[in-house]
């Protein structure tokens, strides 16, 4: 008796996959499956019936349907997919579900309900390389229903998937309604190598270029995949990319500037983008000048796509060339060259973001839409001269700021109503004041509302968070938190505004929050700044994990050794961790420190270090410094703060009854405050205003706020050694700092 023939037809397949399930159920199990259980019973099964499929088999997160037709079974996964982008709209992102689902046509064996083969192994893989909410399909699918669905298609190169010997020419399904018709990439044949025969003068032309540029093609090899095993971080629940500075290929070192803002500005834009994961610019631009393989950048930096590019400037002429990579696999999604003027470039930036954001499936929402169409300025010239700002800015010295400011002035001159160059303005006059040089540069911080004021007339993120940084430098913090929750908004990729919140956050006493978002703008910049490592240090610190705290001091420290404020942090950690000696020995290289730095380097009741840290924190801090040393010993040499030498409250109110003059030297400049009997005053850096003041006394300590938001306590030592001609007959010991000084009369022509 012969053997049973195996029963095999031709089928669509389609194999779902809901994305992370396990991490899903281990938060909110009962949740889970209960919106799981809605979903199948609400849209999966009634609109796999309407699409005439057999479900064949279920697991706890998949699942495996028949369809006769393949043009039923992709338009059952736009349905589908569309669908759960809208009943999932309102779920925070790391609850949110979200299904993969791959599609194949071919041959299947039926074992009983089930089927196998190749058929359905390749729906299995395809299924695998979508993003979550997305539908991968290989080229034959794209045949047979390219022209039968409102959507498009992004081709993501030839993939080799396990247990299958041929690469799968790969396709991801656009649902964007505006991608419809659609098709990005569209896998081609290979140019062929050039023929001996060519005339020379190609042949010529051929070599300059391979001398001169880099300048990619369609047809460009595959590059070498990089590997998911290796990489520094799991890859994200969402597309996730990384763009490398671009190549400025204008023959002319003074357009870097241009190239570099021109990378900036797409990084920025892609940002804006909720359902995408950007990398920061800070990591991106860590790359530049470099040799950098796809694969490499990938790994580093925890993410499968790449954009890289050029840009050449010539005149009034751009042109911009860029190609997107699936570093997983090597394949390019597309490769593309956008020629135009500089009337254009906006136009040709938003042509690069919205081919990415279709390339990868993502849907925008209302907001991102809106966003979109905005165009920050319709001045090409002020365009180029907030990037030449920008670029000074960057580098952070008072000189750079000079020019900085000289080139941002112009932007706004050139347009008044472009919002970003006055939030860039906002941030330059705050940085300053915090740096302690608006009098080198001559401004006053009085104008920061003013700045802000016009920049908020056409909202960016930057502006948003400027606000937030203002109000929280007032201790405002609810009004603080509405600022940033706008900045988030609009950027949800931005690693300062997650940093800035974990601040806010730890002032309310929610410390646990404030370690996750650090953490988080961490994975948002895996370059990040070495205060990065000890704002995180800090925040161990205080939930009173010492050990913790070291580690992120001691790798903070060696990242950036010239950081003062390291050395505070150090002493405390390793008082409160037991190590005295260490303690002792970053207590003294403090102290020596101390006429370089002029910042917190004695008496430990004097001041405080952090504002908004509450009373037990603040007495752990006083209790280590005093184990440290910086307490117990007064020396002369430690600027001769004795407690006989402290003015007593009768002494400080004497002298506020009468008016007085404090000035002194600070920073390599001058620094003076009028102090008026009724307790106002006025405080000038270089002889220029800065900020108007109002002061109180309480016991022996002077309590002041300055109209820029900044408030202080301070505590006034008489210096034995001092004297008037040298500014340095007294001491004013602050929260913020150490300032010498001499006291005069106030002269009657300034009460």
């Amino acid at each position: 008796m012969a053997p049973k023939r195996e029963e095999r037809r031709l089928a669509a397949i389609l194999a779902g996959d809901m994305v992370g399930y396990s991490r899903l159920m281990e938060a909110d199990e009962r949740s889970t499956i209960k919106r799981q259980k809605a979903h199948r019973q609400e849209l999966f099964d009634p609109e796999i019936a309407a699409h005439n499929g057999r479900l064949v088999k279920t697991t706890g997160d998949g699942l495996l349907v028949e369809f006769a037709s393949v043009v039923d079974a992709t338009e059952c996964a736009v349905a589908i997919q569309r669908a759960m982008a809208e009943r999932e709209a309102e779920v925070p992102e790391e609850h949110r579900i979200q299904y993969r689902i791959g599609i194949n046509t071919g041959d299947i064996v039926v074992d009983g309900d089930d089927i196998l083969g190749d058929g359905v192994n390749v729906a299995a893989r395809l299924e695998g390389l979508a993003e979550p909410g997305g539908i991968c399909i290989p080229l034959k699918v794209v045949h047979e229903v390219r022209n039968k669905l409102d959507v498009g298609y992004a081709f993501i190169g030839e993939q080799t998937v396990k247990n299958i010997k041929a690469p799968i020419p790969a396709y991801r399904v656009l649902l964007e309604p505006s991608a419809a018709g659609q098709i990005i990439g569209e896998k081609r044949p290979n140019r062929p190598l050039l023929r001996w025969c060519a005339v020379a003068a190609a042949s010529l032309a051929a070599a300059a270029i391979a001398v001169t540029a880099v300048w990619w093609q369609p047809w460009v090899e595959r590059v070498e995949p990089a590997s998911v095993e290796r990489m520094a971080f799991p890859l994200p629940d969402k597309p996730s990319i990384a763009v490398l500075p671009f190549i400025n290929m204008s023959g002319d070192a003074d357009q870097e500037y241009f190239t570099d803002g021109m990378t900036e500005d797409i990084i920025t834009d892609l940002s804006k983008v909720s359902g995408l994961f950007v990398i920061a610019r800070n990591s991106s631009f860590s790359y530049k000048g470099q040799q950098v393989k796809v694969r490499q950048a990938a790994e580093e930096l925890g993410v499968r796509y790449i954009l890289e590019g050029s840009v050449r400037r010539a005149g009034d002429q751009v042109r911009i060339n860029a190609q997107l990579i699936d570093a997983t696999t090597g394949g390019h999604l597309w490769a593309e060259r956008y020629d135009g003027t500089m009337t254009d470039v906006f136009e040709l930036q938003d042509r690069v973001t919205a081919q990415i954001v279709a390339s990868l499936s993502v849907t925008l929402n209302s907001s991102e839409r809106a966003l979109a169409e905005q165009s920050e300025t319709s001045v090409p010239e002020a365009y180029d001269a907030f990037l030449a700002g920008w670029r000074h800015f960057r580098l952070r010295n008072v000189e750079d700021y000079r020019k900085a400011l000289t080139w941002l002035e112009k932007a706004v001159d050139l347009d008044p109503d472009y919002g970003r160059a006055w939030a860039l303005m906002a941030l330059l006059y705050h940085e300053a004041w915090e740096r302690q040089w608006t009098y080198r540069l001559g401004i006053s911080t009085e104008k920061i509302p003013e700045l802000l004021d016009k920049a908020l007339q056409r909202p960016t993120p930057l502006a948003h968070r400027v606000k937030a940084e203002r109000l929280m430098s007032q201790g405002r913090l609810d009004d603080a938190e509405i600022w940033l929750d706008k900045a988030s908004t609009l950027d949800p990729n931005d690693p300062e505004t997650f940093v800035l919140r974990s601040t806010l956050v730890d002032i309310r006493g929610d410390t646990d929050t404030a370690i996750a978002l650090v953490k988080t703008a961490m994975r948002l910049d895996p370059h990040y700044p070495a205060f990065y490592l000890t704002r995180l240090g800090a925040l161990y610190l205080r939930a009173g994990d010492a050990a913790k705290a070291l580690e992120f001091f001691e790798r903070a420290r060696k990242r950036n050794p010239g950081d003062w404020s390291d050395l505070v942090y150090l002493t405390v950690a390793y008082a409160e961790a037991g190590r005295l000696e260490d303690a002792e020995r970053a207590a003294k290289t403090l102290v020596e420190r101390r006429r370089e730095l002029g910042f917190l380097v004695t008496l430990a009741g004097s001041f405080d270090i952090w504002w908004g840290i509450g009373s037990t924190f603040r007495e752990r801090i006083h209790q280590a410094l005093l184990k440290a040393g910086l307490s117990d010993r007064p020396k002369p040499e430690d600027l001769n703060l004795l407690p006989k030498n402290r003015l007593s409250g009768a002494e400080l109110s004497e002298a506020l009854k009468s008016g007085y003059r404090h000035k002194g030297r600070v920073s390599g400049g001058v620094w003076m405050r009028d102090m008026y009997p009724d307790g106002t005053g006025v405080h000038y850096s270089n002889g220029h205003q800065t900020s108007t003041t109002t002061s109180k006394i309480e016991g022996d300590m002077e309590y002041t706020e300055r109209s820029n938001g900044r408030k202080t306590r301070c505590t006034f030592y008489r210096n034995p050694e001092g004297t008037k001609e040298n500014l340095n007959e007294f001491i004013s010991v602050c929260a913020h700092g150490i300032y010498p000084y001499a006291r005069f009369p106030l002269p009657e022509t300034t009460q």
